[in-house]
């Protein structure tokens, strides 16, 4: 039997998809500036002419890459739900296993909005998005044990948040004594500290 067919809008949605996924790999395979439209239109099987399609410019395709990024991880963190540090220990145990690809594509988009102005606010709400997520959870957890925080909450985040920007460095570059979950255990060691 065969599949559905699919509509216009979601054939589009496919594609553009596609093209993410292709852009995301060779960004962190060879740099947002050494891959060309060509190449990632290539990669995920079509022609440029599918990339101008969905896409101006490679500037409109990496804003729409820190926007799926931003969606999804939020989508990651708001799935957590129980015992939330292991849960945490478990997502960076799994994002261990991708860590190289991973750190290169942030580290490349991070680069891409260094050099290209016009994409600093899309990383920058990416950096609020993850600090307003982790600043959620440390309210969550004051509340739940019925302790004052030391601090604002969203300076909390932001200590924590920084924190694991540095682990996640010296994990990949130096992963010598650190474990893949070495982010959880910084931060479960923090609260530990925090909750006295």
């Amino acid at each position: 039997m065969a599949g559905k067919r699919l509509t216009r809008a979601e054939s589009r949605e496919r594609t553009k998809e596609r093209l993410l996924d292709a852009a995301a790999a060779l960004f962190a395979e060879r740099g947002v500036n050494g891959t060309s439209v060509e190449q990632i239109a290539e990669r995920a099987g079509y022609t440029r002419g599918a990339f101008y399609g969905n896409f101006e410019d490679k500037h409109e395709l990496v804003v729409a890459l820190l926007d799926q990024r931003r969606s999804q991880e939020a989508a990651e963190v708001a799935a957590l739900s129980g015992d939330v540090m292991a849960q945490l220990k478990e997502w960076h145990g799994e994002r261990a296993e991708h860590l190289p690809e991973w750190f290169a594509l942030r580290t490349e988009l991070t680069l891409y909005a260094l050099r290209n102005p016009g994409a600093r606010p899309s990383i920058g709400e990416n950096e609020r998005a993850a600090r307003e997520l982790i600043e959620a959870g440390v309210r969550a957890t004051f509340a739940a044990r019925g302790v004052e925080p030391p601090a604002d909450p969203a300076f909390l985040a932001l200590i924590i948040h920084a924190l694991e920007d540095g682990l996640l460095w010296q994990r990949y570059l130096s992963p010598e004594g650190t474990s893949d979950t070495v982010i959880a255990d910084a931060v479960e060691l923090l609260l530990r500290t925090w909750l006295r």
